[in-house]
């Protein structure tokens, strides 16, 4: 069996990838078939001994579309972000070059009926001629820039796989086609000196409503192709974190040489602040290790001779010598990347309802305009009134209304969603929100805020302030998550310190110094425990069991007391639970946390299920085992460990305070990081959805109706429906469809309750005095960096929100009016980074 990659030119919507994947999957010798709309790509699994390239992109081409295989895959592969940037640069020329050909176009073809003032060569009978041919010229350049929609619309068509292309070519065409048809008709009447026949072809101009339909289309596929580029990023800054290079120790001594010159067995050296630069073994020194891309814990790991250690994670304090035991593709991120890449080559596109049925749709209306074309020839008509009536039918079967029905409803519910912080990235996100049936939410960052609190004091035979005193002096030596707590809580208290003197860090134990020629230091239970009573140990297992650290601070032997940390549950995760499982919703836990952690902040959320102690690639597989068993998968998550699940869900949403990559990954973004949008999200996509029912029924409606009158099946009675009458029903319709779409402004989005109160953050957001403050970054290295600056920032109080930017090498933040922008700069300092305002 051979796998091979093809790129397929001409494909524009749901249908196009089914038709592609239908006509290679009936060929002898394939075995799979995935065909990607978002890539423009197909993946083939086939006998070679059977069936060879050739054949199948003949049978590709033999649909209507084009294909051909790479020239250089990998290549291909990385410069697929590139590819897409410049798509989306050529569709936003060909929006603003139709847009405003058709403004000019609708203002000279429709301003005489408002009274709009015209030049006087264009008004008036004799004039007629001139206005006609203007329409026409202005309508050439929007045809020509958007001439692949004829291109491949008629392609499929004479392949006999119509799509909405064919549907798009064939409306516009036909008002293009009867617009010329018309000049000739006004020209004759000159020559012939009729008013009646200048007139009668005078009121036959479509032209707007071919640019009308060209143009709007356009913006939609401008819309896709930034959603496309979106979804490219997630895979770019994966590969942003791989680690450049690495430090050599060998008989030679130390060197720096590339990461992509490692070999397995090689002896790497890694220093504080340095990421790990392949996947291996510690053989000498102790570390304190952030992983939390491959975790989602905000807490470094301590790890010393013979633990494990995973490429891209960042040594926080420490000194190690490893041996690289996995590298290059077969690492734990470059497996991460690849689990991303994979879930979006085979993530579905929710097919339209206007894709699956244009295959009918489009060959009947065609069929019912040459057959009114004969009907009338054959019942002694003129050639001219069969034309015109098979024109009719053409025109007011233009799929105007048809194509905005669905649209209008997705860029009227994603700019309502925008307006109160919920970023919808694309229209299939927006469609699918609504079936979801199961959500799984990560615990670090998305339930819980990710920032360690101090929970409990327990002093032991002194007073709180003096035990905390004591902790505080010795934890404030020490650059540590749980550290941190403690430090900010004695700040809130405006504790005074020691003098302590030789800090150690006694890795995985705790730490220890000296205070007045005594030994004080703060140990972990496994290293307590021995020096702890009954009463004690319980005291301990009780905090550890609801979800909190609990540490222990000596004073020589003897116990000052017991601080317990923990990662505090978010304000809305509670009752956004509560309110998803009203709602029919099945809510599931799944962090890289320990079972007895997860089950305690589970418990407090009311999540019935948790899936502990699981890697990125253990995630992506839940999420597809839960999709296979036929539910409908929503994956929320803040961390890159979550970027294989939130692309492998059916929808990803991300937490906005989560790292760029996750967002990025996401299908939806919760800018207010609030748990009670994922709960308007869905109700929002339910109601659009009824929108876009509604739209598509009456759009299939009004051409059930107009359709038989066009063709003259009430001729009989007096009433002949001529193309103007036609264009202006159409028109009607497409208002009806945007007026009943712009009723999803209206939505009125829910909000978290405190109490008996409704906390609408918006309002209570305005009421407090903001100022923005820019900070100059200097030491960031790659969005791994950038994630830890920007969670720094949103650490300090007063902070209600911060964008870094790798690129500019700045951080715009948002800050109370009284916040100290020294106390921002030091948050940066802390971190290992160089501030300035």
């Amino acid at each position: 069996m051979k796998t091979q990659c093809f790129d397929i030119q001409g494909m524009s919507c749901a249908a196009c990838s089914a038709r592609v994947e239908k006509s290679v999957s009936s060929l002898d010798g394939i075995k799979t078939v995935n065909v990607n709309l978002l890539k423009n790509n197909m993946l083939v699994e086939y006998d070679e001994s059977i069936i060879g390239n050739e054949d199948i992109i003949s049978a590709v081409q033999k649909t209507g579309y084009g294909a051909s295989v790479p020239e250089n895959e990998k290549s291909v592969k990385t410069d697929l972000n590139r590819n897409i940037k410049d798509e989306t640069k050529s569709i936003f020329r060909r929006v603003i070059i139709s847009a405003v050909f058709t403004v000019i176009l609708s203002y000279i073809s429709m301003g005489g009926m408002f009274s709009l003032p015209l030049p006087p060569f264009l008004t008036g009978t004799e004039n007629l001629g001139i206005l006609a041919f203007t329409e026409f010229l202005l309508t050439l350049p929007v045809i020509a820039v958007n001439y692949k929609y004829y291109k491949n619309g008629f392609s499929t068509l004479m392949h006999l796989s119509p799509n909405m292309d064919t549907l798009i070519a064939l409306g516009s065409g036909a008002s293009i086609l009867f617009g010329i048809y018309a000049i000739y008709g006004i020209l004759y009447g000159y020559s012939v000196s009729s008013h009646e026949i200048i007139h009668s072809f005078g009121h036959s101009l479509y032209f707007e409503s071919a640019g009308m339909i060209l143009t709007l289309v356009t913006l939609g596929k401008l819309m896709e192709a930034r959603a496309k580029r979106k979804t490219t990023d997630a895979i770019t800054g994966l590969m942003d974190m791989s680690p450049k290079s690495a430090l050599l120790c060998d008989e030679n001594g130390e060197r720096e040489i590339s990461a992509s010159e490692i070999k397995v067995g090689d002896v790497l050296i890694v220093k504080t602040g340095c990421a790990i630069p392949t996947d291996g073994v510690i053989i000498s020194g102790n570390a304190s290790i952030d992983e939390s891309f491959i975790t989602g814990e905000s807490i470094p790991a301590e790890k010393s001779t013979g633990d494990k250690v995973t490429g891209a994670s960042i040594i926080r304090s420490g000194y190690i010598k490893m041996k690289a035991e996995r590298v290059g593709e077969d690492t734990t991120l470059s497996q991460i990347i690849k689990l991303v890449d994979l879930a979006t080559s085979s993530k579905a596109n929710v097919s339209r309802l206007a894709d699956k049925i244009a295959g009918i749709f489009v060959p009947t209306v065609t069929a019912i305009a040459i057959i009114t074309a004969v009907v009338w020839l054959l019942l002694g008509f003129s050639a001219d009134h069969a034309f015109k009536t098979a024109i009719s039918v053409l025109v007011i079967s233009c799929p105007c209304a048809l194509g905005l029905a669905t649209p209008t409803a997705i860029m009227v519910g994603t700019g309502r969603a925008s307006s109160d912080g919920i970023l919808i990235r694309s229209a299939e996100a927006l469609e699918t929100a609504h079936k979801i049936n199961t959500i799984v939410m990560d615990k670090t960052g998305t339930l819980t805020t990710g920032s360690p609190v101090v929970t409990d004091i327990i002093p032991n035979g002194i007073t709180e302030k003096e035990f905390l005193r004591y902790a505080y002096s010795l934890e404030k030596l020490f650059d540590h998550p749980l550290s941190k707590a403690i430090t900010n809580k004695a700040g809130e208290q405006n504790i005074k310190s020691l003098d302590i003197l030789s800090p150690v860090q006694i890795y995985g134990e705790g730490i220890s110094a000296l205070y007045d020629g005594k030994t004080i230091k703060a140990v972990n239970l496994k290293t307590a425990v021995s020096k702890l009573s009954d009463s004690e140990i319980k005291k301990a297992e009780k905090l550890s069991d609801d979800g909190k650290t609990p540490m222990f601070f000596f004073l020589e032997e003897k116990l000052l007391g017991i601080i317990a940390v923990a990662d505090p549950l978010k304000s809305s995760a509670k009752q956004a639970v509560s309110e998803l499982k009203s709602m029919g919703i099945d809510v599931i836990m799944l962090t890289g946390d320990n079972e007895r952690t997860a089950h305690a902040v589970a418990k407090n959320a009311g999540i019935d299920t948790v899936i502990s102690g699981v890697v990125p690639e253990q995630k992506e597989k839940e999420i597809s085992r839960l999709k296979s068993s036929g539910k409908c998968v929503a994956m929320v998550g803040d961390g890159i460990n979550d970027a294989p699940a939130l692309v492998s869900a059916d929808v990803g949403i991300a937490i906005g305070a989560g790292t760029d990559i996750a967002i990025d990954s996401a299908d939806i973004i919760l800018m207010k990081s609030d748990l009670y949008d994922v709960v308007n999200t869905i109700l929002l996509s339910r109601r659009t959805m009824r929108i876009i029912k509604q739209n598509l029924f009456w759009a299939f409606f009004y051409n059930t109706i107009g359709i038989p009158i066009a063709a003259g099946v009430l001729y009989g009675v007096g009433i002949m429906l001529n193309p103007m009458i036609g264009a202006a029903a159409m028109s009607c319709s497409s208002v009806c469809v945007v007026s009943n779409a712009l009723r999803l402004r209206r939505f009125r989005m829910k909000h978290s309750q405190s109490g008996d109160n409704i906390i609408n953050k918006n309002e209570s957001e305005d009421k407090i005095m903001e100022k923005t403050v820019t900070l100059k970054i200097e030491g960031m290295m790659c969005q791994h960096c950038v994630a830890h600056v920007k969670k720094a920032l949103e650490g300090v109080d007063g902070v209600s929100e911060a964008n870094v930017s790798l690129e500019n090498k700045n951080a715009v933040v948002k800050v109370s009016e009284n916040t100290d922008v020294s106390a921002l700069i030091k948050a940066v300092t802390d971190e290992g980074y160089t501030a300035a305002e």
